[in-house]
C-alpha cells in the first residue's frame, strides 16, 4: 500500500466527484449562476440622489381620484357641499342631489331608494356626474366603435319616408281622442294638459291588452327609478302610447311610492298595476319633439355613508335583553323565505300580522346580496315599523318596539296583547301561548276581518255571556235565526214623488211589439179588479221585468 500511495496521478476513490483544493487567491475563485436570475429592482425613493438622478413624472391628478374600494371619507352636513357657478351639489332630505340651472326639480341618481335617514359622509370628492369631459376625472368608458359599413337612412322619423320603405320605425301620433276631438299642441303645457280628459274604461283596456304578453318594457331593479330612465321612459313612448315597467327585487317592498315616483318625474299616468308591473300611460295630448329633455349621467355616482341600521343597543331595549332577543332569534322560524328577483309586495302586511302574535319576526333572505337584504331591513323599519336587530345568517330579524300597538284592538274578537313579559313569550311558540290560557283564542287577520263583516250584515252575532245553558242557547239561536232571516230578506223601499219618477225606468219605445200587449193585458186586469191599485215598487223592478229583459237580450 505504500508503493501505491508513493506513485503519481493515482485516484483510489475515481466513482466519487472530485473537489478541489480551496485557493487562497480571489482571482481564481469560481461560482456557479443561479437558476433563477436575480431580478433588478429600481432604487427606492429614499436612496435617489436629487442632484443626480432626475426627478420621476408625476401622474395626471385626475387618476389619483379614490374608487370605491379606496377609504375615502368625507364627513358632511346638510346643504351645499360643493358649487360650480350654478351647479351645486347638496344634501338635503332626499340625500345626495344635484342643481343645475334651468332644471325643473333636483336631479338625483336613483329617485325611488333613496333612504329617508340623512347621509354623515361620502365616499368620494363631490363631482357632478352631468358635467362635460374637460373635468378633472378620467374616462371609463370604452372607445367609439368603428363607422358602420351599413348606410343607414338619413331621413328622421318626423319626416315621413317614401311609401313602401323596409325597416321604417314610426312615430305614435298622440291620442286617443273621443269622435270631434283634436290634440292640443303648445311648448309649455302643464301635466294635466298633456294628460287630457281621463280615460274611460274600455280605452284602458284597448291600451293594455297589446302590452300584456310584450317584452318591450324598462327593467325596474335593485337601484330602483334612476335618473337615465327618464329619457328611456320617452324613448318608449315616441312608438307607444304605454310603457310597461317590470319592477323586480327590493323596489317592490313599496310599490305605492315606487308609483309614486314614475307620475311625478315623467309626467305619465298609471293605468294599471298588477304585482310589480305597472302600464305607465303618456297622455291623449303627448308630443315627442316636445317633451322635457334631461341631461344624461355619465357615471353611476358612488353612494353616501349612511347611519348604522343594526345598533348595538336598540332603541327601547337594554343591552340584556337585545343580547337575549338576538339569541331567541337564532331559533325562531322565519314567516317566509325571499327569492333573488323576486317581488315582495305583500312583505310589510306579512310582517304587521305576524308582530299580531309575536314580539319577534325573522325574514330569511337566502342568496340575496348583502347590500339587498340591508335595503330591505331599512324600508321595513320605516313602513312596519319596527326595529332592526341584526342581519346575521342572511335573516332580518326585527322587533316590533314598545310603542307597537294591535291593530285589533276595538275588535272583541281579538285577544289584547300584553307587553309585560315579552323577554319570556318570545321564545314560546303559538301552540304554547294558546295552550298555557284556555281562554284566549288566536285567529289570523282575514278570519276576523270575515268575523266583522258577518257581525255588521247582522249573519252573525257575539255572546256577552258564555256560561249558558243548553234550553237558553237554544232560544238565543232561535232569536238571531229570526231576525237574521228578516235582515236578509229586507230591502231598503225606493219612494217616488210622482208618476213622473216611475216613467223613466223603463221606456215604452224601447220595448218590442210583441211584449206590448203582454203589458196591455196586465194593465187591464188590474184596472178591472181594483181601480185604485197602485204600483209597490218602481216599473221594472219586478221579477217579471228581469225575465222581458233577458228575452229582449236574446232577441236582439
Amino acid at each position: 500500500m505504500a508503493i501505491v500511495a508513493s506513485l503519481p496521478d493515482v485516484n483510489l476513490f475515481s466513482s466519487l466527484p472530485s473537489s478541489p483544493p480551496p485557493s487562497d487567491s480571489p482571482s481564481r475563485s469560481f461560482r456557479p449562476p443561479p437558476p433563477i436570475p436575480i431580478p433588478k429592482y429600481s432604487p427606492s425613493r429614499r436612496n435617489r440622489n436629487p442632484r443626480t438622478e432626475p426627478k420621476p413624472p408625476q401622474p395626471n391628478p385626475a387618476l389619483k381620484l379614490p374608487h370605491r374600494r379606496t377609504r375615502y371619507y368625507k364627513p358632511v352636513k346638510e346643504g351645499v357641499i360643493s358649487s360650480d357657478g350654478e351647479r351645486t351639489i347638496l344634501i338635503g332630505e332626499s340625500g345626495v342631489s344635484y342643481q343645475l340651472p334651468g332644471a325643473p326639480f333636483e336631479f338625483q341618481f336613483s329617485y325611488s331608494e333613496t333612504p329617508k335617514a340623512k347621509p354623515v359622509g361620502i365616499r368620494e370628492p363631490a363631482f357632478m356626474p352631468f358635467a362635460p369631459p374637460t373635468m378633472p376625472r378620467p374616462w371609463t368608458g370604452k372607445a367609439p366603435l368603428k363607422k358602420a359599413k351599413k348606410k343607414v337612412p338619413l331621413f328622421d322619423s318626423f319626416d315621413p319616408p317614401p311609401e313602401g320603405k323596409a325597416g321604417v320605425k314610426y312615430v305614435e301620433m298622440p291620442g286617443p281622442f273621443p269622435f270631434g276631438r283634436y290634440p292640443k299642441e303648445g311648448m309649455m303645457m302643464t301635466r294635466e294638459e298633456v294628460l287630457g280628459e281621463p280615460l274611460k274604461k274600455w280605452e284602458k283596456g284597448m291600451l293594455v291588452k297589446p302590452h300584456m304578453h310584450d317584452n318591450r318594457q324598462v327593467n325596474l331593479g335593485r337601484d330602483g327609478f334612476t335618473h337615465n330612465m327618464l329619457e328611456l321612459i320617452h324613448s318608449h313612448w315616441k312608438r307607444r302610447r304605454v310603457c310597461k315597467v317590470r319592477c323586480k327585487g327590493v323596489p317592490t317592498v313599496d310599490m305605492d311610492n315606487v308609483c309614486r315616483v314614475l307620475e311625478e318625474k315623467t309626467g305619465g299616468e298609471i293605468i294599471h298595476r298588477v304585482g310589480g308591473v305597472v302600464y305607465l300611460f303618456r297622455g291623449r295630448n303627448y308630443n315627442y319633439r316636445t317633451r322635457p329633455q334631461y341631461p344624461l349621467m355619465l357615471w353611476k355616482p358612488a353612494a353616501p355613508v349612511y347611519p348604522k341600521l343594526i345598533q348595538e343597543v336598540p332603541e327601547g331595549l337594554t343591552k340584556d335583553e337585545a343580547h337575549e332577543f338576538r339569541v331567541k332569534g337564532k331559533s325562531l322560524k322565519p314567516i317566509c323565505k325571499l327569492s333573488k328577483n323576486g317581488v315582495y309586495v305583500s312583505l310589510v302586511k306579512d310582517v304587521r300580522d305576524a308582530f299580531e302574535l309575536s314580539p319577534l319576526v325573522k325574514v330569511d333572505c337566502p342568496g340575496l346580496e348583502p347590500s339587498d337584504y340591508k335595503k330591505i331591513g331599512a324600508k321595513l323599519k320605516e313602513l312596519v315599523p319596527c326595529v332592526l336587530l341584526s342581519f346575521d345568517d342572511e335573516q332580518i330579524l326585527m322587533w316590533r318596539g314598545r310603542d307597537w300597538k294591535s291593530r285589533f284592538l276595538d275588535n272583541p274578537l281579538t285577544p289584547i296583547p300584553s307587553e309585560t313579559n315579552i323577554a319570556d313569550d318570545a321564545d314560546k311558540t303559538i301552540e304554547e301561548q294558546t295552550v298555557s290560557d284556555q281562554n284566549t283564542v288566536i285567529s289570523s287577520p282575514k278570519m276576523i276581518s270575515l268575523w266583522k263583516r258577518a257581525v255588521e250584515s247582522s249573519k252573525a252575532v257575539i255572546l256577552e255571556e258564555l256560561d249558558l245553558t243548553p234550553d237558553v242557547l237554544l232560544e238565543k239561536v232561535e232569536e238571531f235565526e229570526g231576525t237574521s232571516q228578516a235582515a236578509e230578506h229586507t230591502f231598503t223601499a225606493l219612494v217616488l214623488p210622482g208618476n213622473d219618477g216611475a216613467e223613466d225606468y223603463v221606456d215604452d219605445e224601447d220595448r218590442p211589439e210583441e211584449y206590448s200587449d203582454i203589458d196591455d193585458d196586465f194593465d187591464d186586469e188590474c184596472s178591472d179588479d181594483d181601480e185604485s191599485f197602485e204600483p209597490v215598487g218602481p216599473e221594472g223592478s219586478l221579477p217579471v221585468d228581469k225575465i222581458i229583459r233577458k228575452l229582449r237580450e236574446k232577441l236582439n
